[in-house]
């Protein structure tokens, strides 16, 4: 069966404390509404999510849980290399990830996100916007086969989308 994978830039920050680390940012107000929104659309179309893999950059995590709650899932994998990655360390995430899942939701951060999701698919994406989303699929069983150029862009979808489903 084809693999997909869903990239998912976590929502919104919050910039209001400056003593934060970047990893301890927590979601602001328009990315707690825009994470249920996201993964509500991504119901209305029929996505089925075998895994959840995030970044545990609390943004990430919290994004992650959204989407776990709508879909009634109570385990997220975690992966520290999803923080601050480039299109190498994601790839190798990827590779890695478990042959059984066909549907995995990964969440994560940008720039390595939208850099990631142009070269997995030739695609032309300018910015995955924070909440945003992008479907890629494969023609493989294996996610080891995942390379450069080898996957077939779905969809592209983020909050101020006036195209949503």
């Amino acid at each position: 069966m084809a693999k997909q994978l869903l990239l998912v830039r976590h929502g919104k920050s919050d910039w209001g404390n400056t003593n934060l680390r970047d990893f301890d940012r927590p979601l602001n107000k328009r990315g707690k509404e825009n994470a249920p929104e996201m993964a509500e659309r991504l119901i209305k179309r029929g996505f089925n999510v075998d895994l959840m893999v995030s970044s545990p950059a609390k943004r990430a995590k919290s994004t992650a849980k959204y989407f776990a709650e709508a879909y009634n899932i109570d385990h997220i994998q975690f992966e520290e290399s999803i923080y601050e990655a480039n299109t190498t360390a994601l790839l190798k995430v990827v590779n890695r990830l478990n042959n059984g899942a066909d549907h995995i939701v990964m969440f994560g951060h940008n720039p390595g996100f939208t850099d990631f999701a142009n070269e997995l698919c030739d695609a032309d994406i300018y910015n995955i916007p924070t909440a945003g989303m992008v479907l890629i699929s494969f023609p493989f069983d294996s996610w080891q086969m995942v390379s450069k150029g080898t996957g077939e862009l779905v969809f592209f979808d983020y909050p101020k989308n006036s195209d949503e489903v």
